[in-house]
Formats: structure tokens, sequence, C-alpha cells
């Protein structure tokens, strides 16, 4: 590849890219705005960039603490939508943030963006992803912003992956759009020094990444058979 004077290497095709942030980085909105500023940077090098992001913070638990408080048994299809209504929260914000910074985007469900789950109420697995929604956007030159842990049912109602379905979604949406990087982490970063970035997961390295930092061994196991499925 040809560098220019400076010695930094020139890339002459754009990737397409997946982020996915978890709730941590976009727990209050100067972590929204700091991870706009990243996704920003990934398209101003001229990349495509899909982004993924969980609920922020602790939304996931406060909203089940909110359930319990009006329902004693609330019903798994009215928890799906309570659930999956946090990840939308984070995705249209940081939306917000990225066209302040001057980048268009789009915030979408899981159901927006293609992602067909088999029904089941607050633990879904993806079946297939068509991200018809998503290329039409990137087509145009934004950012699609997924609600991460959610898709659609059969039946057309909103469902909840799980705790750590965000990572599911990344691997998903990556793998239905034939993407030329996913940005997972082998460790929280927040916590690990050095943490790296990975492209693949076998089952065999799981447990590896649990004993090196990583505290969501079912969700990357989850994740893996994401993988398998719909790649």
């Amino acid at each position: 590849m040809p560098s220019d004077y400076a010695g930094r290497t020139i890339r002459l095709t754009a990737m397409l890219v997946v982020q996915k942030f978890g709730g941590r980085c976009v727990a209050d909105p100067k972590g929204v705005k700091a991870t706009a500023a990243i996704v920003a940077a990934s398209v101003r090098r001229g990349d495509q960039v899909v982004v993924t992001v969980s609920a922020m913070g602790k939304e996931t638990d406060n909203l089940l603490r909110l359930a319990s408080k009006v329902s004693g048994e609330p019903p798994g299809r009215e928890l799906d939508v309570l659930l999956t209504a946090g990840g939308q929260k984070a995705a249209a914000l940081l939306s917000l943030a990225l066209h302040g910074l001057g980048i268009p985007a789009e915030g979408l469900t899981g159901g927006e963006a293609g992602i067909l789950t088999d029904g089941d109420r607050l633990a879904a697995r993806v079946v297939s992803v068509s991200p018809a929604r998503i290329r039409a956007a990137l087509a145009r030159g934004h950012v699609p912003v997924v609600a991460g842990a959610q898709g659609v049912a059969p039946d057309g109602t909103a469902t909840f992956l799980g705790r750590g379905g965000s990572d599911t979604t990344a691997v998903a949406l990556a793998a239905g759009l034939g993407a030329d990087v996913c940005e997972i982490f082998t460790a929280d970063p927040a916590v690990v020094f050095g943490a790296r970035l990975l492209r693949r997961i076998d089952a065999g390295l799981l447990f590896e990444l649990c004993s090196a930092g990583c505290p969501k061994l079912a969700a990357l196991a989850l994740l893996t058979e994401a993988v398998t499925q719909v790649a």
C-alpha cells in the first residue's frame, strides 16, 4: 500500500465495520458524546459503520425494578416491550449525538434492523437477519444505530435477547451484512489494560475469556451460537 510523507499507511478501500458499545459507554450524556466521537472518527476515516448499543448504564435493572413495583407477575410479552425500550432510548440518543457532530445517523429497533428471533420471551434467539434497511441507510451515507439485545418475533412483536444480548446483536449484524470487522473486546477495556479486538471466537476460548476478565460467559456462548446459525 502507498504511504504518505509522514509514513502513515493509506487504506484505499473502505471497510464495513460493526461497532458495539456497552451500557457503561453510554451511561450518561458525557459517555454518549464520547461514544459518538469514536463512531464519527471511524466514519471520517472512510469506513461504513453500523453501530449497536446497549441500554444506558443500569437501565435494564431499573426497568425490571419498575415492572416489579406495578405487577407481581409481569407477562413476558410486556417485559420484552419494556426492556427493549432501554436499547431504543440509547440508540436514539447516540443518533442525536452523531447528528450534533455532523454525522447523519438513523436509530433503529432490532425489528427495523431485520433481526428475526424465535419469539421466546426474555431470552429470544436470533433466527435470521435481513438487513435491507441498514443497507439502505448506508447507501445514503448514514450511520445505522441499532438498539441492542432485541429483535422481532414471527408475529411481529418485540423480543428481548437477554443479558449480554447486545454482543449477540453485533455478531448477528456482522454476519448478516458480511462486515469486514466486528469490534468486540476480549475483556472489558475499562478493567483490563490492553484489551484487544476479537474477530473470531471458538468454544475453547470462552473459558479463557472469563479468566481474563470477561464476565459474560453465557452471552459469549450465545454469541458463538449466533455466529454459527446466522453466518
